[in-house]
């Protein structure tokens, strides 16, 4: 995968979180029902959308510091100990900013 494939890659992935997000936005912004039943179902569905979006959002950053390394030129390299993150881990993680020994570290902590 080059450079360019995996900006492309992580553009439309952008696109599609800011959709995503955009949606969960609008539900939990909707007034709840009068009946009590359908209320706690309500209020169950918005802890998993609230959640949904903690998790979109952690990943929509992760994605915008990725692009900003591509445009800086830092893309590739890791960010703690700047070594070379590796083709394999940037094809499975094109976001990642660890090599797999910062990764395992990090993890530890």
């Amino acid at each position: 995968m080059n450079i360019v494939e995996i900006k492309t890659e992580l553009e439309d992935r952008r696109r599609g979180l800011e959709k995503r997000l955009a949606m969960i936005d609008s539900d939990l912004g909707q007034e709840l029902d009068d009946d009590s039943s359908d209320r706690a179902i309500e209020t169950e569905n918005d802890e998993v959308l609230i959640g949904l979006e903690r998790s979109g959002r952690e990943e929509l950053k992760a994605i915008l510091s990725a692009l900003d390394r591509i445009e800086k030129g830092d893309f590739g390299r890791c960010v703690l100990c700047g070594g070379d993150i590796g083709e394999p881990r940037l094809a499975a993680l094109p976001f990642t900013p660890y090599c797999v020994e910062c990764a395992r570290e990090t993890a530890k902590a």
